[in-house]
């Protein structure tokens, strides 16, 4: 099978079996989705999901944020993995953000890129879903997953896969797959006991084949 085929049918079993995908992550404009995605950084998005309302009332923009003390945001997403490093990286986005955008969230990944704990992969998800740029977040869901199926061969960093996914898949089609690839890896492929019987696409990927034969 080409590298073209394997990618084709991904796509073509991903666009039937998961038309609608998208974001688990609540959220109701650019600036939520900011502060959800820094939040969800080892932490599962239903973790997330129980914090942000409480947060985002107390502070709905980037203004009211960066007011608020790094102790006064603590202990609102006390409950969360690494509270301590989320809270001051909230409170220095949010102080950025107001005083360089003006509180608007860029939709350029670079310049997301300089706010306090907006990384490559936060940048991305927010102009992915957000925007609907073409660019793929790369999160250990999507480098696993890419990996066992045979997008990706012997992908060493993130920055190797997000690339090699950019360059294979339609520009129109990378934001979606972005949560394809999250969402296989969060409940079908996941990193232990992967359910490889269940799973659509195990007749093309390089880890079913593999496994198969070592037990054989």
């Amino acid at each position: 099978m080409t590298l073209k085929e394997r990618y084709d049918k991904t796509i073509a079993y991903f666009e039937k079996a998961m038309p609608q995908a998208e974001s688990e992550l609540h959220y109701a404009n650019p600036f939520q989705l900011l502060v959800a995605v820094i939040l969800s950084a080892q932490c599962t998005d239903k973790r997330v999901n129980m914090v942000t309302p409480a947060l985002f009332a107390a502070y709905p923009d980037a203004r009211s944020m960066a007011e608020a003390s790094v102790e006064d945001i603590y202990g609102f997403i006390k409950s969360v993995s690494y509270p301590n490093n989320k809270s001051r990286h909230l409170k220095g986005m949010a102080e950025k953000l107001s005083a360089d955008f003006g509180g608007v969230v860029p939709e350029d990944v670079e310049q997301m890129q300089t706010l306090p704990g907006v990384g490559r992969k936060t940048a991305n998800v927010v102009a992915a879903v957000m925007f609907g740029q073409s660019v793929m977040p790369v999160d250990t869901h999507v480098f696993r997953v890419a990996e066992r199926i045979g997008l990706t061969t012997h992908s060493k960093t993130p920055l190797q896969t997000e690339l090699a996914l950019e360059k294979h898949i339609p520009p129109e089609k990378i934001p979606i797959a972005h949560h394809w690839l999250i969402l296989h890896g969060r409940y079908v492929c996941t990193a232990r006991n992967p359910r490889c019987e269940e799973c659509g696409i195990n007749d093309i990927c390089r880890y079913f084949a593999k496994t198969n034969k070592e037990n054989s």
